[in-house]
């Protein structure tokens, strides 16, 4: 056999194997339906190149190693008591006495549900049991009552009272639309709630096909705590993810995670009603959170690559590599340029870039979910580590 005929076997061979993917590689491989959608984002010219050259987010520290997993949002109560964390099993936990105890859980089903010795655990290790157990996301306190307010991705909205214990639920569709995957969450002082849904397409257990596709269904909502009523206040967004009132109360930011955006939406004023951008971001932005300045802290989980902005840009290529056998975790480091890269980016009320920290090296803060400042610190959580970093300001 020629040299020729050799390589024409070999990609006939390869040609099929892309064709059956008998180990359904493919990240698509079950979803039947799968459509991607174009992203759209700003000339890459005009993203921001602000970089941290020092690296300052490896000057963290890690706390709590290897005694939490998937520490996704993390809140003080009113009394200034705290941390609180919702975690990849379900649980929500608070700090107290030197010693992590159970405070609150979403799923009346708990005890079906068992956790895992941390050593043997991931941050896949619940996704096959996440709807029948809970996975709490986004954490709020309400400022007046005490009570938290929790943004269950598979249960809906909830919220339990200061004493901890299971949680309630406030609503689990949008009208008369089921939530699919719910978000996270803030509270005014009147008790009106407000938080996103990433895509009434896709669960959580499939967020990687959500960020693939570029599906667009995701909302931004309101619950009213007097009328028991949901709104729709923004439609067809790309992956809303976090969600931060201003310190006035007269707008939110959210974020839009696939698009790499920033949007604020105004509650009251003239452009009441009205959304427009409010930053443009060179990453996927992940929860939003205001500090006593009244800044915004974003976690963004990683910078874009080139490969996913083009991807992003042509829709029509990025479904032709999604359905080849290259697994799942290979397509998103793809996505994210090779390696976890944690990046957090503090703007003014105004979306003026006032502060930049990453380790773009992924030494000790290789993914980040959100950012909540308390005493001149930063406390950082991300849904993929096993463990909260602590950076002195």
């Amino acid at each position: 056999m020629t040299i020729t005929q050799t390589l024409g076997v070999v990609f006939l061979l390869f040609a099929l194997y892309c064709g059956l993917d008998p180990f359904n590689h493919s990240p698509v491989a079950n979803f039947p339906d799968f459509e991607v959608k174009k992203v759209d984002m700003p000339p890459w010219s005009q993203l921001p190149n602000d970089i941290d050259h020092h690296n300052l987010l490896q000057n963290s520290t890690v706390r709590f190693l290897k005694q939490i997993q998937g520490p996704e949002s993390i809140v003080f109560d009113n009394l200034g008591r705290g941390p609180y964390t919702g975690l990849a099993d379900g649980r929500i936990l608070l700090w107290n006495d030197n010693n992590w105890v159970d405070f609150a859980y979403t799923s009346p089903n708990r005890s079906l549900c068992k956790t895992l010795p941390i050593e043997a655990a991931t941050p896949f290790s619940y996704v096959k049991t996440e709807h029948i157990c809970g996975r709490p996301l986004g954490l709020r306190f309400h400022k007046k009552t005490g009570e938290l307010y929790i943004a269950d991705a598979y249960l809906g909205l909830m919220k339990v009272g200061p004493e901890g214990g299971l949680a309630t639920s406030l609503t689990t569709e949008a009208e008369g639309v089921p939530l699919r995957f719910t978000n996270d969450v803030d509270v005014d002082i009147e008790g009106n709630v407000y938080f996103t849904e990433s895509s009434e397409i896709y669960q959580r257990r499939n967020f990687m096909q959500l960020v693939f596709s570029g599906d667009d269904s995701g909302k931004v909502l309101k619950y009213n705590p007097t009328t028991k009523e949901t709104t729709v206040l923004v439609r067809n967004v790309q992956f809303p993810n976090g969600i931060s009132l201003s310190k006035d109360g007269s707008f939110f930011v959210f974020s839009e995670g696939t698009i790499g955006r920033l949007r604020k939406y105004w509650l009251k004023g003239e452009k009441a009603g009205t959304s427009e951008i409010f930053a443009v971001l060179h990453g996927a932005p992940d929860n939003v959170r205001v500090n006593e300045d009244g800044d915004f802290w974003v976690a963004i989980h990683c910078r874009r690559s080139m490969y996913a902005y083009l991807t992003g840009l042509y829709p029509g290529i990025r479904g032709v590599l999604l359905r080849l056998p290259i697994p799942t975790k290979v397509q998103y480091l793809f996505q994210i340029g090779g390696k976890q890269h944690g990046v957090i980016v503090k703007y003014s009320p105004e979306g003026k870039l006032l502060q930049i920290l990453e380790d773009s090296e992924g030494k000790v803060v290789r993914a980040v979910s959100e950012v909540e400042e308390k005493d001149g610190q930063l406390w950082i959580g991300s849904v993929l580590m096993p463990f909260i970093a602590v950076y002195k300001l």
